[in-house]
């Protein structure tokens, strides 16, 4: 099992890959991202980004210490933060040289069949013109700022819409393991598992740290959405070095979730 032959992946890197714990964003780490990427498009694959870390940006330009919990703060947040976003995406692949761009999306967008085919073909264009899209949820315009539950489900969503091979949803635990390894020292990694095994809900704590929106569980609830178009899930560890690179060289590394047959 595993996503080595995969030449269509979505990538989703959570807020505590890409931020200084919350404190703005992490430059270094996000070059890294650049450079993995960069080495999958030379081998032939395409690659598309979902990424989160505009508002603990936004709170570190706006000097905020705490998340705020009003709907429209968190909005002006997201909209200072994106700007920090795309600027140390786009200087970080340009150095590889790779052009990168802005996409947000509404569930609304999703939804709506015209909308839907529009952010389809906007996708597919700027992968055969090997522009890498860097998409995140449109926080500005959203009723609230879990419109889409989270960017693991955004990420699995832009999965099925642009019929990738594989979604690899990259977090700061190494996979999903049999019960929280943080409270249960018996706890082992799921190494391959079925995505829409109920089992897998029953083994997914709560939520994470308090920068990041998603739990494992909303992990395990966007690989079961992956799965409809057919595409394999991996959930891994960000930190784990060179971890893009290795999975596409067919390496087994966190929690590998396919598709029933």
């Amino acid at each position: 099992m595993g996503i080595q032959n995969a030449k269509r992946i979505v990538v989703k890197v959570g807020s505590s890959l890409v931020t200084n714990n919350g404190e703005g964003l992490d430059h270094a780490a996000i070059a890294n991202w650049a450079e993995q990427v960069a080495g999958l498009q030379q081998s032939g694959c395409e690659v598309l980004m979902v990424s989160s870390g505009a508002i603990a940006e936004g709170m570190q330009r706006l000097a905020w210490s705490k998340r705020p919990t009003e709907i429209h703060e968190l909005q002006a947040a997201a909209a200072v933060g994106q700007m920090g976003l795309v600027q140390v995406y786009e200087s970080s692949f340009a150095r590889f040289g790779l052009r990168s761009a802005q996409v947000l999306l509404t569930n609304a967008d999703l939804a709506n069949a015209e909308r839907n085919a529009n952010a389809k073909a906007t996708l597919t264009t700027l992968l055969t013109l090997g522009v890498v899209p860097i998409i995140n949820e449109n926080d500005t315009v959203v009723t609230d700022e879990i419109k889409f539950g989270d960017n693991d489900h955004l990420a699995a969503l832009v999965a099925n819409l642009v019929g990738a091979d594989a979604l690899v949803i990259l977090t700061d635990q190494g996979g999903l393991y049999t019960a929280d390894p943080r409270k249960d020292n018996s706890a082992t990694l799921v190494a391959n598992a079925t995505a829409g095994d109920p089992a897998l809900e029953v083994m997914a704590g709560g939520a994470g740290s308090a920068i990041s929106k998603g739990g494992m569980l909303t992990k395990i609830l966007a690989a079961k959405t992956a799965s409809i178009t057919n595409a394999t899930t991996v959930i891994a560890s960000g930190h784990e070095p060179r971890v893009l690179t290795r999975l596409l060289a067919g390496e087994s590394v966190g929690t590998c979730l396919t598709p029933a047959l």
